[in-house]
């Protein structure tokens, strides 16, 4: 999927040609007339104040509690860590889930606000998203599988503390794989939607070719974690750097944006 010189070129089905006219059509209404927003001030303002919260706990959860504790390389200094401070380890489970709860109406507006644009990408875009929220949510069992193996005095009688210990990385590393997964269905989200966003009329173009650069960043990133995993770790976190000036750019217009179009 492509945008060539301000004009759209994307080749979406097997008739997708029939789509072309519909899309651009849209476009320019939308740009001509300012047809108001089918979402309001309000709720653009909540779902920003959401996307941010999510922005917040995760760079929360994954730099700050799992970069604290989680020692690359060694299920040993891991374990301990872990072990040393479990309440942490569960308050970053914790903001995970609080996370994914929070994207529900961040994906319900977005719905809203592209489906007049195209309803079958829109729709498209919020199945892939709902896909992603569903797999994060059930990656995050290998989290309280990686405290029970370290912390739970039935495992620790069966197995030999290195046993459980490498168990317990072998978890985590399992968690980041899955993580990856999930990522793969919220990139191919982000492009659709930032491609929407560009012939919406209602949100900046420059924020739609941000989100698009956002979801090819998450696609390069997890393609590569399953395909080439050392590559992949030659590219983290810089590769990654586009997806959160591109998620961040959109949260804070979306809070403090002037909304003129959706206010109307």
């Amino acid at each position: 999927m492509t945008v060539k010189g301000g004009r759209n070129t994307l080749g979406l089905r097997p008739r997708g040609m029939k789509l072309l006219p519909a899309l651009h059509s849209v476009s320019s209404n939308s740009a001509m007339t300012h047809s108001s927003s089918p979402v309001g001030s309000l709720e653009l303002r909540i779902s920003g104040l959401c996307y941010l919260a999510i922005i917040g706990l995760g760079l929360w959860s994954e730099a700050y509690v799992r970069g604290s504790l989680i020692v690359a390389g060694d299920a040993a200094a891991t374990a301990q860590r872990i072990t040393g401070h479990p309440q942490l380890w569960r308050l970053g489970l914790t903001a995970d889930l609080l996370m994914q709860v929070l994207d529900l109406p961040v994906i319900v507006m977005m719905w809203r606000l592209l489906r007049p644009v195209n309803e079958t990408l829109a729709l498209t875009a919020t199945g892939l998203n709902l896909v992603q929220t569903a797999v994060l949510v059930a990656n995050r069992v290998q989290l309280l599988a990686t405290l029970d193996l370290l912390t739970s005095p039935m495992i620790g009688a069966a197995l030999a503390p290195g046993q459980r210990e490498a168990l317990a990385m072998l978890a985590v590393q399992l968690h980041g794989q899955g993580f990856g997964i999930g990522l793969i269905f919220f990139g191919f989200a982000c492009v659709i939607r930032g491609t929407l966003i560009m012939h919406s009329g209602v949100i900046p173009r420059a924020l739609g070719g941000l989100l698009t650069l956002a979801g090819l960043a998450y696609l390069v990133n997890s393609f590569a974690l399953l395909l080439t995993p050392d590559f992949a770790r030659l590219l983290f976190p810089a590769v990654l750097l586009p997806a959160f000036v591109g998620e961040l750019a959109l949260a804070i217009w979306l809070t403090t944006g002037r909304h003129r179009q959706a206010s109307r």
